[in-house]
Protein backbone atom coordinates (compact mmCIF):
# COMPACT_ATOMS: atom_id res chain seq x y z
CA UNK A 1 0.00 0.00 0.00
CA UNK A 2 2.74 2.28 -0.89
CA UNK A 3 2.43 5.34 -2.43
CA UNK A 4 -1.31 5.86 -0.99
CA UNK A 5 -2.20 9.61 0.12
CA UNK A 6 -1.78 9.56 3.75
CA UNK A 7 -4.72 11.37 5.34
CA UNK A 8 -5.53 12.31 8.97
CA UNK A 9 -8.60 12.56 11.06
CA UNK A 10 -9.25 13.76 14.63
CA UNK A 11 -11.40 11.79 16.83
CA UNK A 12 -11.96 15.00 19.07
CA UNK A 13 -13.56 14.33 22.37
CA UNK A 14 -15.27 15.94 25.11
CA UNK A 15 -12.35 14.05 27.37
CA UNK A 16 -9.84 11.56 26.64
CA UNK A 17 -10.50 10.12 30.48
CA UNK A 18 -13.88 9.53 29.64
CA UNK A 19 -15.22 10.66 26.45
CA UNK A 20 -19.33 10.72 25.82
CA UNK A 21 -19.12 13.30 23.02
CA UNK A 22 -17.62 13.77 19.48
CA UNK A 23 -17.09 16.67 17.91
CA UNK A 24 -18.22 16.18 13.68
CA UNK A 25 -18.02 18.27 10.67
CA UNK A 26 -20.19 18.70 7.96
CA UNK A 27 -18.27 19.21 4.28
CA UNK A 28 -18.98 21.89 2.38
CA UNK A 29 -16.44 20.98 -0.51
CA UNK A 30 -16.21 19.38 -2.60
CA UNK A 31 -19.38 19.31 -4.52
CA UNK A 32 -19.45 15.68 -4.40
CA UNK A 33 -18.65 15.09 -0.32
CA UNK A 34 -20.90 18.79 0.52
CA UNK A 35 -23.26 17.94 3.06
CA UNK A 36 -21.48 14.71 4.64
CA UNK A 37 -20.52 14.29 8.16
CA UNK A 38 -16.33 13.56 8.61
CA UNK A 39 -13.89 13.22 10.72
CA UNK A 40 -11.75 16.46 10.85
CA UNK A 41 -8.11 16.41 9.40
CA UNK A 42 -6.70 16.52 6.31
CA UNK A 43 -3.65 15.38 3.99
CA UNK A 44 -0.12 14.86 6.04
CA UNK A 45 2.71 16.81 3.93
CA UNK A 46 5.51 15.78 3.03
CA UNK A 47 8.29 15.33 5.41
CA UNK A 48 5.29 15.73 7.83
CA UNK A 49 5.03 13.66 11.01
CA UNK A 50 1.13 12.54 10.84
CA UNK A 51 0.45 13.25 14.67
CA UNK A 52 1.73 16.53 13.58
CA UNK A 53 -0.30 16.82 10.60
CA UNK A 54 -3.25 16.56 12.67
CA UNK A 55 -2.27 19.00 14.49
CA UNK A 56 -2.06 21.06 12.33
CA UNK A 57 -4.88 20.89 10.30
CA UNK A 58 -6.80 20.86 13.29
CA UNK A 59 -5.78 24.46 13.90
CA UNK A 60 -6.15 25.40 10.02
CA UNK A 61 -10.03 23.69 10.05
CA UNK A 62 -11.51 24.09 13.38
CA UNK A 63 -9.36 27.01 15.09
CA UNK A 64 -8.48 24.31 17.87
CA UNK A 65 -5.70 23.05 19.78
CA UNK A 66 -5.31 19.65 21.10
CA UNK A 67 -4.24 17.02 22.66
CA UNK A 68 -3.99 13.66 20.92
CA UNK A 69 -4.58 10.61 22.50
CA UNK A 70 -4.52 6.89 21.21
CA UNK A 71 -5.13 6.07 17.45
CA UNK A 72 -7.83 4.54 16.60
CA UNK A 73 -6.45 0.87 15.37
CA UNK A 74 -6.96 0.46 11.43
CA UNK A 75 -7.71 -2.43 9.68
CA UNK A 76 -3.68 -2.12 7.78
CA UNK A 77 -0.43 -0.42 9.11
CA UNK A 78 -1.58 2.09 6.28
CA UNK A 79 -4.76 3.36 8.01
CA UNK A 80 -8.48 2.82 6.51
CA UNK A 81 -9.17 2.84 2.96
CA UNK A 82 -10.55 5.84 1.88
CA UNK A 83 -10.64 4.86 -1.72
CA UNK A 84 -7.96 3.59 -4.08
CA UNK A 85 -5.76 6.28 -3.66
CA UNK A 86 -5.82 7.58 -0.10
CA UNK A 87 -5.84 6.13 3.39
CA UNK A 88 -6.92 7.92 6.98
CA UNK A 89 -5.32 7.36 10.24
CA UNK A 90 -7.34 8.29 13.20
CA UNK A 91 -6.03 9.71 16.33
CA UNK A 92 -9.01 10.40 19.71
CA UNK A 93 -8.26 14.29 20.55
CA UNK A 94 -9.18 16.81 23.45
CA UNK A 95 -9.48 19.93 22.92
CA UNK A 96 -7.04 21.92 25.05
CA UNK A 97 -7.57 25.55 23.55
CA UNK A 98 -9.71 27.50 21.50
CA UNK A 99 -13.35 27.27 19.99
CA UNK A 100 -13.73 24.69 17.59
CA UNK A 101 -15.50 26.89 14.34
CA UNK A 102 -16.02 25.65 10.73
CA UNK A 103 -13.21 27.59 9.36
CA UNK A 104 -11.98 25.66 6.19
CA UNK A 105 -14.10 23.04 3.89
CA UNK A 106 -17.01 22.63 6.43
CA UNK A 107 -20.11 24.51 6.92
CA UNK A 108 -21.24 23.10 10.61
CA UNK A 109 -19.76 21.71 13.86
CA UNK A 110 -21.83 19.02 16.00
CA UNK A 111 -21.04 17.64 18.99
CA UNK A 112 -22.96 14.36 19.16
CA UNK A 113 -23.64 11.94 21.81
CA UNK A 114 -21.45 8.88 21.75
CA UNK A 115 -23.97 6.30 23.81
CA UNK A 116 -26.43 7.14 21.09
CA UNK A 117 -25.25 5.11 18.58
CA UNK A 118 -28.20 5.21 16.49
CA UNK A 119 -27.90 9.12 16.72
CA UNK A 120 -24.04 8.77 15.54
CA UNK A 121 -24.65 6.06 12.88
CA UNK A 122 -27.59 7.57 11.74
CA UNK A 123 -25.60 10.52 10.54
CA UNK A 124 -24.86 11.20 6.61
CA UNK A 125 -21.05 10.33 6.93
CA UNK A 126 -18.76 10.15 4.03
CA UNK A 127 -19.28 6.40 3.01
CA UNK A 128 -15.45 5.90 3.71
CA UNK A 129 -15.83 6.68 7.21
CA UNK A 130 -18.56 4.62 8.64
CA UNK A 131 -16.01 1.38 9.35
CA UNK A 132 -14.47 4.35 11.27
CA UNK A 133 -17.22 5.23 13.19
CA UNK A 134 -18.15 1.47 14.12
CA UNK A 135 -14.74 0.74 15.13
CA UNK A 136 -14.73 4.14 17.38
CA UNK A 137 -18.25 3.46 19.00
CA UNK A 138 -16.90 0.14 20.27
CA UNK A 139 -13.61 1.26 21.17
CA UNK A 140 -15.51 3.66 23.25
CA UNK A 141 -17.75 1.51 24.52
CA UNK A 142 -15.20 -0.88 25.96
CA UNK A 143 -14.17 1.84 28.38
CA UNK A 144 -15.45 0.69 31.64
CA UNK A 145 -14.34 2.35 34.87
CA UNK A 146 -10.89 1.59 35.79
CA UNK A 147 -9.54 0.51 32.36
CA UNK A 148 -7.29 2.75 30.24
CA UNK A 149 -8.33 5.93 28.76
CA UNK A 150 -7.91 6.58 25.30
CA UNK A 151 -4.68 8.88 25.95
Amino acid sequence: MTGLIQVVGGAVVDTLANPTALLVARRSAPEHLAGLWEFPGGKVEHGEAPEAALVRELVEELGIRVRLGAELPAETPAGWALNDRASMRVWFAEVTHGEAAPLEDHDELRWIQLQDRGAVLGLAWIPADYPIVHALLDAVAALVPGSPALD
